[in-house]
């Protein structure tokens, strides 16, 4: 009994977590940043390098399963929407759902998918789902400005609509 004490007795450092599991160092984020918007950078130029409509996708895809939708739940099905144009509805859902749905299973995958970087270099393993998020932010902001220019011809035609002040700091709201 008096032998095992003495080992464990020897031991010159013990290793333990700097941080809790949930924290998230912004410092160090902060530091890479630049690598953070290389890869913002290096995903927004491969995501469509080699289609023949390009960054174009980003307003083609929103535009046609909005109208899609109309069609059937709208048309077909004969869904109401509470007074609001079936078209904006589902273009609003169909913006947010892409994104959530864009991030979620992008993020998911993104450890195995650059497994090699992660070996040869260090920076903070959050900068890559990070990386991924922000990406998806930028296509979200693009779709939203074809929501707002569909808002306004709504408006300008007569839908009726009240704006809350909650909705308009939104993103201000949540940080």
């Amino acid at each position: 009994m008096n032998e095992i004490e003495h080992i464990e007795e020897k031991w010159l450092f013990e290793i333990k977590p700097k941080n809790n599991f949930f924290s998230l160092n912004l410092k160090e984020i902060w530091q890479y940043r630049d690598l953070l918007l290389l890869f913002v950078k290096r995903d927004i130029v491969t995501v469509y390098k080699q289609t023949i409509l390009g960054p174009l996708w980003y307003l083609i895809q929103p535009l046609f399963t909005s109208v899609i939708f109309t069609i059937i739940f709208n048309t077909i099905a004969d869904i109401q929407t509470g007074g609001i144009p079936p078209f904006l509805f589902n273009l609003s859902g169909i913006i947010v759902w892409n994104y959530f749905t864009t991030c979620l299973t992008e993020t998911s995958d993104t450890f195995k998918k650059n497994a090699a970087i992660f070996g040869k270099v260090y920076f903070p393993r959050i900068i890559m789902p990070l990386s991924i998020v922000i990406t998806n932010l930028v296509k979200l902001g693009i779709q939203f400005l074809i929501f707002i220019g569909f808002y306004i011809y709504y408006a300008m035609n007569g839908m009726e609509s009240s704006i809350s002040y909650v909705l308009l700091f939104f993103l201000f709201w949540y940080c």
